[in-house]
């Protein structure tokens, strides 16, 4: 099945490096994005929001064209996009966005159940009530937000719940989870049903965190991640089994 998608539908017009900032790292200090960083921004948004969908073919020169930039920066960002997932790069043929996967929906939460239940019960003794407050406010910032920014919110409150274990690398391990786990995420985030509960279960988290109850707790991000992953596999299911019922119609 051949793919295309409207290169002038998303005019990026990125500018040389020197024009752009970002929020500064520290006071009175800011540090400008490069354009690899520009370039990769913009791809990896487009994946994600499934303006770019599954299959679509990426032509270096296209896309250096609509950006304004040239193809090595748009080369980089797709290695990077690759590293995390979001490409597949096939000799011969070329870079495509991934296509969607159940298998790999099945080894990512399964690797999460393993990992995260054991980080957060590491954690709940040295969690301070500084960051449950801040993992509250993250809980507060979900309910309102828009499906692009909810996978990113959702990460940095699970980070503030792990993170008080003092494991960085499995830390690292589970981010690169979620990072490239975030369009599937999507699929919950459209859904205000599966919202709520969300919301339901990770304040019952921050509440047994709160009250020292590791083993509760525990027990509950092992459901809650099975949950969650239920849920994206039968999305995910039946968007795979609608097209392949429309190209053998």
């Amino acid at each position: 099945m051949a793919y295309s998608y409207d290169l002038m539908a998303y005019p990026a017009n990125i500018q040389p490096s020197h024009d752009v900032e970002r929020p500064p790292s520290s006071p009175g200090r800011l540090v400008r994005k490069t354009t690899v960083e520009l370039v990769l921004d913009d791809l990896r948004s487009r994946i994600l929001s499934g303006a770019l969908p599954p299959g679509v073919p990426l032509r270096q020169e296209a896309l250096a064209e609509e950006l304004g930039v040239s193809r090595i920066p748009v080369r980089e960002a797709i290695r990077i996009l690759s590293a995390e997932g979001l490409i597949d790069v096939l000799p011969h043929k070329g870079a495509f966005v991934s296509m969607l996967s159940t298998e790999e929906v099945r080894e990512f939460f399964d690797i999460r159940q393993r990992l995260e239940p054991w980080l957060l019960y590491e954690a709940v003794a040295n969690i301070s009530d500084e960051e449950l407050r801040r993992a509250e406010a993250q809980v507060e910032a979900m309910d309102h937000a828009n499906v692009d920014d909810w996978g990113a919110l959702n990460w940095g409150l699970h980070e503030l719940l792990y993170a008080p274990a003092g494991r960085p690398a499995a830390l690292s391990i589970v981010r690169g989870l979620h990072e490239k786990s975030e369009r599937y995420f999507r699929f919950q985030a459209v859904n205000a049903p599966v919202r709520e509960q969300a919301h339901r279960e990770h304040q019952q988290l921050i509440d047994l965190c709160r009250h020292g109850q590791a083993e509760q707790a525990r027990r509950v991000l092992e459901e809650h991640i099975a949950t969650a992953g239920d849920e994206i596999l039968g999305i995910v299911t039946r968007i795979l089994d609608d097209k392949s019922k429309r190209h053998n119609a």
